[in-house]
């Protein structure tokens, strides 16, 4: 079953999908012939398909190398974030369910009282999450408000919130995440309306810089990650002889920008991060968040992708992964469902798309998923977020229809707090509905780290996406979970923190394919 998943994927696909004749898509490569081990474990994958015991065991085992499409605020468990409402004393105005600073006036109970009153904290857990939400139900809404409900408490403890997610990430057997954060929030907007809008990107840009604006700007952002920084360490006991798990996790952040803003906004905090990201090596990239279906990212769209490319010009070391075609028909008006994603990879040339669920109903998508897989802009799947906010899944989702075409596709989890879900469930989910196999699944998880911003060469040669996974000339003949005979593959892997990465999930992959051949025999 498993071992012809790639034929079924293709067979699937809606006519919608499939290239029109006379036309040639950049075609995912053929079903790759597996080895005697990766056999072994399809086998086993497909033995247990109807365990779900099993079944979940054997993706939580599974090296699913990093999580590339994460909000830190949203990543976070709903009951971590109650308890550090009650240990920052914060109150709850109980119309709204609203996290707000002490004291608690009229209207609000102690946070801390959802440490003994079950019922209070199960309404908490239902409002600050999706968990009971009714299924069959679009949770747009309900998903994005969740933000404003805990984010008192998120804001005042960066690193105690990535010292929880970190530690879940490394539980879950992968070893890289990039996640979102806003840095200097404060001081971005009052330099924005200090400096005020100019259509000019160029000018305005000019008036960030002068005077050391940005980069005093920079430096809080700085100053603020090293607090973070800090009390992750001691929240992870780093350093000490009982680290926690997130010690060992290579963590970069993204810094986001709120696509909601007024213009001058959302341009300085774009400035602000890639800027970071030239000048910090804890900072990779940028992002624009919030929804992209309100009023003000719908009117702006366009604009955010001319500020995107332009800045481009002036940070091309900084790299770019952005939010682009989380839409459905239904949720905009047709008019907005055509470009998000073309803009997103021709304006602001990204290269990464979060979610791109309505590419199929964009204008010459056809054309856009070429561009993607010939650029190699790979596309953030979230599953779950994509069914609870927008209602896509299954055949509806664009899943196959990206890797029809060549486009790199990595599985990230979006907000798994907020979602009530990790990434083990969508490895899990994409096998099940997409029939994936065992080499597959594997080649996805590569996917992750191949498309994640670390510096540094692959360990794999060419356009995996395209060709397949072959060990780059350096490292061709060694084996994983052996050690490295040649001084240049030695080279290559302490020199670069990519090929690092990747030939440390390789060897984890070596390990989890011999558990498989001792159970089979």
């Amino acid at each position: 079953m498993g071992t012809l998943g790639a034929l079924s994927l293709l067979s699937a696909l809606p006519a919608a999908a499939q290239p029109a004749a006379g036309q040639s898509a950049s075609a995912a490569p053929a079903l790759r012939k597996a080895t005697a081990a990766e056999a072994r474990t399809d086998a086993y994958l497909d033995s247990v398909r109807g365990r779900p015991a099993l079944l979940r065991d054997f993706f939580v085992r599974l090296p699913k190398g990093g999580d590339l499409h994460n909000h830190l605020s949203g990543a976070v468990s709903t009951e971590y974030l109650i308890e550090l409402a009650a240990e920052d004393g914060l109150c709850v105005d109980t119309a709204t369910m609203t996290a707000v600073a002490p004291p608690c006036g009229t209207g609000t109970r102690p946070a801390a009282d959802a440490r003994t009153d079950r019922a209070f904290h199960d309404a908490l857990v239902r409002a600050w999450s999706m968990e009971d939400f009714p299924p069959g139900q679009s949770g747009h809404d309900h998903f994005f408000d969740t933000f404003g409900k805990f984010g008192e408490v998120t804001w005042r403890h960066r690193g105690k919130l990535l010292a929880e997610v970190a530690d879940g990430v490394v539980r879950q057997n992968q070893f890289y995440l990039e996640t979102m954060v806003t840095p200097a929030s404060d001081g971005a907007r009052q330099l924005a309306a200090e400096v005020g809008w100019d259509d000019d990107l160029a000018a305005l840009h000019r008036k960030l810089v002068a005077g050391g604006k940005l980069d005093r700007l920079v430096a809080e952002a700085r100053e603020e990650a090293d607090d973070g920084d800090a009390e992750f360490r001691a929240t992870e006991r780093c350093g000490t002889g009982q680290p926690r798990p997130g010690c060992r996790l290579t963590v970069r952040w993204v810094s986001q920008a709120s696509r909601g803003s007024a213009p001058e906004r959302v341009f300085t905090q774009l400035a602000l991060g890639m800027r970071l990201a030239e000048r910090d090596p804890r900072f990779v990239a940028v992002n624009l968040v919030q929804p992209e279906d309100a009023d003000s990212a719908l009117r702006d769209y366009s604009l955010q992708m001319r500020m995107v490319g332009y800045l481009r010009t002036q940070y091309p070391k900084a790299h770019v992964t952005l939010h682009a075609g989380e839409l459905w028909p239904g949720l905009v008006k047709p008019a907005d469902l055509r470009f998000h994603i073309k803009e997103a990879v021709g304006v602001a040339r990204t290269e990464r798309v979060g979610h791109g669920v309505d590419l199929v109903h964009e204008d010459d998508w056809q054309q856009t998923a070429r561009t993607m897989a010939a650029r190699r802009v790979a596309v953030e799947v979230p599953f779950t977020s994509n069914a609870q906010i927008l209602g896509v899944k299954g055949a509806d989702h664009p899943f196959t229809t990206y890797r029809r075409y060549g486009v790199p596709v990595v599985l990230a989890t979006d907000d798994p707090g907020v979602s009530r879900v990790d990434i083990s469930h969508e490895y899990e989910y994409a096998a099940g509905t997409y029939d994936l196999s065992y080499p597959e699944l594997k080649d996805l998880a590569r996917a992750s780290l191949e498309y994640a911003f670390l510096p540094g060469e692959s360990l794999w040669q060419g356009n995996p996406t395209d060709r397949g996974y072959h060990l780059a000339a350096a490292c061709r003949g060694e084996r994983p979970g052996e050690p490295v005979r040649a001084q240049a593959c030695r080279r290559l892997l302490a020199d670069s923190p990519k090929a690092n990465l990747e030939w440390r999930q390789e060897v984890a992959f070596a390990a989890f394919e011999r558990a498989h051949a001792r159970a089979a025999r």
